[in-house]
This record gives C-alpha cells, sequence and structure tokens, in this order.
C-alpha cells in the first residue's frame, strides 16, 4: 500500500511540474553555459495583447557562456545586460560577454556576499527568503531596478536586454514579475513563471553542491535546505503586498522609486506589448 500511495505522489508531483513549465519551456534559449535563459515575451495580458518575444530576457550566472552560447546572444541581438549581483559577487564571476555589449551593474542590496557560515544561519531561519521579498528586501527594489526600467524605456527596436543575478531566480524573479505586472499580465501566470525557475535550475550540477556543502556546514539535511530554498507562489506575493502595503499600488511605487509616471508606463506598454 505505502508504495501505491508513493507512485501516486511521484506521478502527482510529474503533472504538477509539467503544468508549472509548460507555458514557459518554449520561452527557454538554450545555453552550455547558463541554466535558466529564458525570453520574457509570449504571455498573455488581462486585455488580450501578448508580451513581445525576442525583446527581454532573463537568466542565471553568464560567466561560463561558450563561444556557441556568444553567437545565440549575438543572434538574439541583445545588446545591454543589466546585473543585479553585488561588486564582490560580480567581480568572482564576471560576465563573459560579446563585445560592445554594454554592462551595467546594479548592486543594491546585494552589496555584502554572503559567506557559507552566513548561508547556513540564513537557513536556520525559515523566514529568510520571506524576509528578503518583503520588507527587509523593500528599501532595495526602486534602487535595484530602476536602471532596468530606464533601459527598456530607451532600448532600440532592433535591439533586446537581459537582466540576471547568480541563480537568475531571486532578484532576476523580483524583476520580471514587475515587468510582466506592468505591462498587465495575470498574477497567476506571473506566478507560474516564476517559480519555473526550479525546475531549470535542478539540472545545474552546481546546485547539489551548494546544498551538500551548506547541509554540512547547517546540520539540516540537503531535503531540508532545498524545502528552505524552493521557490514557491507565496513569496513573489509577498513581493506585491510588501510595495502594495507601503506605496498603494505597483504603478505608485513605479512612480515614486524609479520616476516612471503613466506616460512611462503607457511607452513600456507600446513597446513591448502587441
Amino acid at each position: 500500500m505505502k508504495k501505491i500511495i508513493l507512485t501516486l505522489a511521484i506521478a502527482t508531483l510529474g503533472v504538477s511540474v509539467h503544468a508549472q513549465i509548460k507555458d514557459s519551456a518554449r520561452r527557454v534559449v538554450k545555453m552550455e553555459g547558463a541554466y535558466n535563459f529564458r525570453d520574457t515575451g509570449g504571455y498573455k495580458t488581462t486585455d488580450g495583447k501578448e508580451v513581445t518575444l525576442g525583446k527581454v530576457f532573463r537568466s542565471d550566472a553568464i560567466d561560463k557562456l561558450s563561444d556557441q552560447d556568444l553567437k545565440t546572444f549575438k543572434d538574439k541581438k541583445i545588446v545591454t545586460v543589466v546585473d543585479f549581483r553585488g561588486v564582490e559577487e560580480a567581480k568572482k564571476a564576471q560576465d563573459r560577454l560579446p563585445a560592445n555589449t554594454s554592462y551595467i551593474l546594479c548592486p543594491a542590496g546585494s552589496n555584502n556576499l554572503p559567506t557559507a557560515q552566513d548561508m547556513a544561519k540564513f537557513l536556520k531561519d525559515k523566514n529568510f527568503l520571506f524576509d528578503m521579498y518583503g520588507e527587509g528586501g523593500l528599501p532595495y527594489f526602486g534602487e535595484r531596478y530602476r536602471t532596468l526600467f530606464v533601459q527598456l524605456l530607451t532600448l532600440k527596436p532592433d535591439e533586446a536586454l537581459l537582466f540576471h543575478c547568480t541563480g537568475g531566480r531571486d532578484r532576476t524573479g523580483m524583476a520580471s514579475a514587475l515587468f510582466l505586472n506592468i505591462l498587465g499580465v495575470p498574477q497567476d501566470v506571473i506566478e507560474s513563471d516564476y517559480v519555473a525557475s526550479n525546475y531549470y535550475l535542478a539540472k545545474n550540477p552546481t546546485m547539489k553542491g551548494m546544498y551538500s556543502g551548506l547541509s554540512k556546514m547547517s546540520g539540516l539535511t540537503e531535503a531540508e535546505i532545498k524545502q528552505q530554498m524552493e521557490l514557491r507562489p507565496e513569496l513573489i506575493r509577498n513581493f506585491f503586498a510588501a510595495i502594495n502595503k507601503k506605496y498603494g499600488s505597483v504603478e505608485n511605487f513605479f512612480q515614486v522609486e524609479m520616476g516612471i509616471g503613466p506616460r512611462e508606463i503607457a511607452v513600456l506598454k507600446q513597446k513591448y506589448l502587441k
């Protein structure tokens, strides 16, 4: 009986994972040196429009891109990269980019690179990710993401942009959620796109090594650490809840913290919706 129950549980999980990524799989850009490189386009908005494909990309670390990856990068017409990592974090794994790519570092909230001991301590606090997405991270959101949206406003019609961090999941996930939200993509779709990083990053062998190391440091099992680190819809919901609590709306947040008002939002919709 236990085996039957376990089999059913695994089957149900498989269906759930498939449902979670089915609408994002077509956006994946196959790279040899990155695992979570995706197009943000293709999603329908609440008013029936669609986010344009081939204009705005998101990724995990891109310091190990191969020569073939650089060709793909150029083929996608990506001319601007916005990096959300901290200064030291970026120095330790410098982006590998085609010549003449515009690179902008936006390290707000990531100034200190956590040690393994720091991460072990964070993991023992089951609310650390929830706080990072909420009131703990709120002071940094405007400064961190302002440059991205300024660049999006000025990006030329024949050019594309990429934003990324190390895992392409937290800082990058929040940026993608803001971009899709301001264009009018439904919340449930934003959440599905957000948690899809769990699937893509599971293919990264570095992740298993990280879980093993953190397990030794913290005394937690690898399964417990994986559960702690897993992206969940409530994290991105808390991100928006914190913004709405302080500013009243995402639109007000854009206006107050990034100087992007109704006119600029209209431009973003004109440029990135069809």
